[in-house]
């Protein structure tokens, strides 16, 4: 199952470090969720493969994650809006710092993503994550593409959530 969510980037070791994120901040009741590929992955109906695993650490928390996380073994680097974790696999890991997701935790859900039990934020959030990310004009072309494909994903499986976007973004979706 792993293989299907990171393509062939030693699966073995990408689930791996996912697990090993996951139980070393469920280990210190740290509230967090994930967002970015693998939320969209959990809302929507067919999951794509993806090579970066985004989380959000409640504020407080998130120091103490990270030395957490680089005694578990994952090399971290900070930036100003993020951490970036690298572990035993090419899975990149980013844990937003950004205020805009700081709620997000709060409002998170269980979920079994191909195998491992983690938190996702909801719905909602996850809409909202992807569309902050497409109306971000310093993203590449690329990436932005990428966001409003996840935005149709997210519709596409989620109905009601069509009511949420903007109608510059409905009618991106219909065209």
């Amino acid at each position: 199952m792993v293989v299907e969510v990171f393509g062939d980037l030693g699966h073995e070791r990408a689930g791996g470090d996912v697990s090993l994120l996951v139980t070393t901040l469920e280990a210190l009741e740290i509230p967090w969720c994930m967002v970015g590929d693998l939320a969209v992955n959990h809302w929507a109906r067919e999951p794509m493969a993806t090579a970066d695993v985004d989380l959000v650490i409640v504020a407080e928390r998130v120091e103490e994650a990270v030395k957490a996380l680089a005694k578990a073994g994952f090399k971290a680097k900070k930036f100003t809006w993020s951490v970036n974790l690298k572990g035993h696999s090419k899975v990149s890991v980013q844990i937003s710092t950004e205020e805009v997701y700081r709620e997000f935790p709060a409002r998170s859900v269980p979920a079994d993503i191909h195998g491992i039990l983690m938190r996702v934020a909801s719905r909602e959030d996850t809409l909202s994550g992807k569309l902050l990310a497409w109306q971000d004009p310093k993203r590449r072309a690329s990436k932005r593409q990428k966001d409003l494909l996840d935005l149709m994903r997210l519709v596409e499986a989620q109905p009601r959530l069509r009511k949420l976007l903007p109608a510059e973004v409905v009618k991106k979706l219909a065209d």
